[in-house]
């Protein structure tokens, strides 16, 4: 395995608002969220965590492609995160019962800088994701029948449905695998 970097500084922060997604296909990686049915998201999270296993035994693994752009240890960092605030965020969904509930705010550039996702060992990494990904996976397998309708707002607004929720994520997971192979 390669060496820690010291400290690469911080990579370019995404204040983007992705929430278009789920309305058109995403044209760098290609997820098509009308083409995904929430109940293969469960076998979607399963399948990626083995590809994300993979490159996270490459040699490469704590390069960065370009300055401000993140490695694809700290992309993995990233999902395994990603994968646990989606499965709370679902969890708080179906804990509301069909109660309108507000999510709380997540800053991923901030967790990134805290966790300093660049000195992390990949080994670990790869174990706390495929437990991420498995915990999530069990996660999305429980929502049935009106509860994939059941609504919640993120902190700046955006509406969500359980439904909405499995494919934002769903493109979260594949963006960052489009972004770490390509």
């Amino acid at each position: 395995m390669s060496e820690p970097v010291t400290d690469p500084g911080p990579s370019t922060p995404d204040d983007a608002d992705w929430t278009w997604v789920l309305e058109r296909p995403c044209p760098d990686c290609g997820f098509d969220a009308a083409a995904t049915d929430p109940a293969a998201v469960p076998g979607i999270l399963r399948d990626a965590s083995r590809r994300y296993a993979v490159r996270l035994g490459r040699d490469d693994v704590r390069t960065r492609p370009a300055e401000g752009v993140w490695s694809p240890l700290e992309y993995a960092c990233h999902v395994r995160d990603v994968c646990d605030v989606m499965r709370g965020r679902l969890e708080q969904i179906l804990e509301g019962e069909g109660s309108l509930v507000q999510f709380a705010n997540w800053d991923q550039d901030e967790t990134a800088l805290e966790a300093q996702y660049w000195r992390s060992d990949p080994e670990v990494v790869a174990r706390e994701l495929g437990e991420a990904f498995e915990s999530a996976a069990t996660a999305y397998a429980l929502p049935s029948g009106t509860q994939w309708e059941w609504p919640a707002l993120r902190s700046n607004g955006s509406q969500f449905t359980a439904r909405t929720l499995a494919l934002y994520f769903v493109h979260d997971i594949h963006h960052h695998l489009w972004d770490v192979t390509s």
